[in-house]
């Protein structure tokens, strides 16, 4: 239990102090932007979609290391897959993090996200990880107006 609890650490800190895909991707066709009044957290998702395609990915903003390792590493598992498999991995993390019944779920296929598993410990947290992915599924579906965790 230990070893994963300094992976844990180990990886968010990696993600939170040097951030994958923190840019603005400047050819972006959609976007929005997140808000967790609770903690202060402020995130900007950037897409660039081809059809169903993520071509690109990548996200700004400020806030705790949870939320932006959580975006880091959400930028770097989805780009190149489809708005389809975005869904399924919004799903899958969002019943992790809350640690809603994930019986019948492949957590595996998450990959390094599967880090985030303990944050169902810490409910206030919850909120912290998942706005990356709130504003993700805004971005695609073109929401208008921040997203807000509350």
């Amino acid at each position: 239990m230990e070893e994963l609890h300094d992976l844990y650490q180990e990886l968010v800190l990696d993600h939170s102090k040097n951030p994958r895909n923190f840019k603005k991707i400047l050819n972006c066709n959609h976007s929005a932007e997140g808000f967790n009044p609770l903690c202060g957290d402020q995130i900007t998702v950037y897409l660039k979609l081809e059809k169903d395609l993520i071509q690109d990915i990548s996200f700004l903003g400020s806030g705790c290391a949870i939320s932006k390792a959580s975006a880091s590493l959400m930028t770097t598992a989805l780009k190149n897959k489809t708005t389809k498999d975005a869904f399924s991995f919004f799903n899958k993390f969002v019943q992790m993090v809350r640690g809603e019944n994930n019986q019948g779920t492949n957590l595996e296929s998450l990959g390094k996200l599967q880090v985030f598993k303990g944050v169902k410990e810490f409910p206030v947290r919850v909120k912290c990880a998942s706005l990356p992915w709130h504003t993700l599924l805004a971005a695609i579906e073109k929401k208008n107006g921040k997203i807000s965790t509350e």
